[in-house]
């Protein structure tokens, strides 16, 4: 995954090489990409110190991470900076997060806040999500759900995952924002389309309830299915609820005791009241069917596999 997030970082900041350094930073790229980290950097060292910003970003990633060269964050911050001071968004966030987790730097909330801005103001994503739950926090800034619900609006806007979800929760509060279910709808359905199986289950007690769209239990219970199927607990027990009705679903008590029987087992023991409610809403329904019944819900929750998980 390490190796993952910072290949992804690397490709990002070659999309912005400039001609005239297209061919030793593509050669580089092509090293990184391969795992040949010491050629990669040999190639990069020199675009770096001739400063070249994105070179700069990728040579502190390889600090950072300890590719081709010793795990080093000092040295890491040292081309964050150099990249930075340029004006490069990218290295902008990841300075003010070593600040903000002290890494290679003393721990300063400040400037984390003073770097998470510049790169926000030139439209990074991730610094924009970082800003807003700084000021969601009050870290180093007066606690201000105005200015944190317009940082994570911004991200959300560009498809920023954690800030979709965030502007959708601000929305449901009335955090920074009026509250509007509507615009709660619009952003749990914007996450949920990204495969966010908590988005997807909010989304679905959205139709459920018909708060911001019309009640809806068959689409209640498409959204949920979506969450349920990748193992998300509290969707599998709201898909429980709906067999157990017959909302959107024909009543079937088999499959209702098999979705409370997932959920029972998956809540995690900091969820111990859900996972006391369905195990009770287990036991109601198992009161309803036969014996075999009940061994036929045992045998489909005991085969049951997740499609994806979250």
């Amino acid at each position: 995954m390490r190796r993952t997030a910072a290949t992804v970082i690397l490709i990002i900041s070659l999309l912005l090489a400039v001609p005239t350094i297209a061919e030793p930073f593509e050669d580089a790229s092509k090293a990184y990409t391969r795992g040949d980290y010491k050629t990669a950097y040999r190639l990069f060292k020199p675009m770096a110190e001739q400063g070249y910003a994105y070179a700069q970003d990728n040579l502190g990633v390889m600090y950072e991470y300890g590719q081709g060269v010793p795990q080093d964050y000092a040295e890491a911050v040292k081309w964050f900076r150099k990249a930075a001071e340029q004006g490069y968004a990218p290295s902008q966030f990841k300075l003010g997060y070593k600040y903000e987790k002290g890494q290679g730097v003393p721990q300063n909330h400040s400037e984390a806040v003073k770097w998470y801005r510049r790169a926000a103001e030139r439209g990074n994503e991730i610094a924009q999500m970082s800003l807003g739950i700084m000021y969601e926090k009050g870290q180093s800034v007066p606690q201000d759900y105005a200015e944190a619900a317009k940082w994570h609006l911004m991200g959300a806007e560009q498809g920023n995952l954690i800030c979709q979800k965030k502007i959708a929760f601000m929305y449901m509060k009335g955090q920074g924002v009026p509250q509007d279910y509507s615009e709660v709808v619009n952003w749990y359905r914007q996450a949920a389309d990204q495969g966010d199986a908590d988005s997807q289950n909010n989304l679905g007690l959205m139709y459920d309830s018909g708060q911001g769209v019309t009640q809806d239990f068959t689409e209640a219970v498409k959204w949920y299915s979506e969450a349920a199927d990748q193992g998300y607990a509290s969707a599998q027990s709201n898909l429980g609820r709906m067999y157990t009705w017959g909302r959107g679903v024909p009543q079937d008590y088999v499959v209702a005791h098999m979705w409370f029987d997932l959920a029972a087992s998956r809540f995690p023991a900091s969820e111990q009241k859900r996972r006391k409610i369905a195990k009770r809403n287990r036991e109601i329904v198992a009161s309803k069917m036969t014996p075999a019944q009940i061994a036929e819900a045992k045998k489909l929750a005991k085969e049951w596999k997740p499609k994806k998980e979250r």
